[in-house]
């Protein structure tokens, strides 16, 4: 992976804008995607930004979906406007159907591990201020991944403006992934390279000429989330709002429980922003949001993600000054080591290992030896990495 940072124009209007390129390497690779990279660089930090000030980051081939994530998550949490770039492939995990976007190392075989989540983005852009954040897609996608984005939509929840293509891939014979590149990000370069500043709308629909809108093969995105909604609450920009007497809990989790994982996580995120501004970090709204989204991600088998979470929620309330030996705590700490166990993948294991390790210290809980399981397995992950 490399990563690149660009600064640019003044400090008015700071933005930021996030190019990720990633293909699988060897056979699984249908796209070029880091080929479009050059030209996006190209573009002012500012015109890529939509901002007269403007910072870029760049993720070329990334392997490790936790990586992808934290860079993710860092750019959502900037105040201002938000662009990110996404040029890949897109591909159904094998036990869920969920989306994925494969990295360098993904395979069908272990794309849930080595791919990031479609809903892991949907989840990061949600909590944004509605209006800020726009997604710019180029991507090719295997026939199971086209019919469900045409079928299920590729929203990236509510508030959340999104402009691109999704292709099929060109037939196995005449295949050259070293030749094939996101055509529609390359056309969205060259028409701001030219000089020109089409407004969002105008420049997709210029782009999309360019790089096969009309044909069957090719699926244009247009501005607006696809994706059937999960109540949200009042400030989700222009979409209906959920009556305040209404409880979205049975919604969300029947989302959940259907499957629709990507649209269960973004209304609980949207909720969780909604509790924090209303009554800040810490608070028992927003942390019952945050136990939430914990649980949506053991639902939709993301054991790493769920640790993260339950791990977030036991160090919020030990913060609030609430003791270890509190059910509530203990109950996170437990809930976030019981997740960890169900890790499969060995690197992200071994990243989320020392946070949980100090927890645990902290809050032994009630089943002896907890403490002393968890560095056992992680004297084995080692092992295995060493061997």
């Amino acid at each position: 992976m490399r990563g690149v940072l660009i600064t640019g124009g003044d400090t008015a209007a700071p933005g930021t804008a996030l190019l990720v390129a990633a293909a699988p390497v060897g056979r699984g690779r249908l796209v070029d995607a880091s080929s479009v990279l050059p030209a996006l660089a190209a573009v002012p930090p500012g015109v890529l930004a939509g901002t007269p000030a403007a910072t870029v980051v760049e993720l070329a081939d990334p392997v490790d979906p936790q990586t992808v994530l934290t860079r993710i998550r860092s750019a959502a949490a900037t105040a201002g406007p938000l662009r990110l770039f996404l040029a890949g492939q897109l591909h159904l995990d094998r036990k869920q159907r969920l989306p994925h976007l494969a990295l360098a190392r993904s395979t069908p075989s272990t794309l849930r591990y080595t791919g990031l989540p479609w809903h892991w983005l949907a989840t990061e852009l949600t909590i944004r201020r509605p209006g800020t954040t726009t997604v710019f897609v180029d991507l090719v996608a295997d026939q199971e991944a086209w019919r469900w984005a045409a079928e299920e939509g590729l929203g990236l929840g509510l508030g959340v403006r999104m402009y691109g293509r999704v292709a099929r891939p060109a037939p196995r014979r005449t295949r050259d992934p070293d030749a094939a590149g996101p055509a529609y990000l390359r056309a969205c370069a060259a028409i701001w390279r030219s000089g020109a500043r089409p407004d969002a709308d105008t420049l997709h629909e210029l782009a999309g000429a360019e790089s096969g809108a009309g044909s069957a093969d090719v699926l244009l995105l247009g501005g607006e989330p696809a994706v059937r909604e999960a109540p949200a609450p009042p400030f989700a920009g222009s979409a209906p709002a959920a009556p305040a007497t209404a409880d979205p809990h049975p919604a969300i989790l029947a989302a959940a429980r259907a499957g629709r994982h990507t649209e269960a996580a973004a209304a609980a995120a949207a909720w969780e922003q909604q509790e924090l501004r209303a009554h800040g970090p810490g608070s028992a709204q927003a942390l019952h949001w945050l136990e939430v989204r914990a649980d949506l991600a053991r639902l939709a088998d993301e054991p790493a993600l769920s640790c993260e979470l339950w791990m977030t929620v036991a160090d919020a309330r030990l913060t609030r000054s609430q003791p270890a030996d509190d059910p509530e705590v203990e109950g996170a700490v437990d809930r976030a080591h019981h997740q960890w166990e169900q890790i499969r993948d060995a690197p992200a294991a071994r990243a989320l290992a020392p946070r949980l390790v100090a927890l645990r210290r902290r809050v032994p809980g009630r089943q002896r030896g907890a403490l002393t399981v968890l560095q056992r397995r992680l004297e084995s992950l080692h092992t295995e990495r060493t061997s």
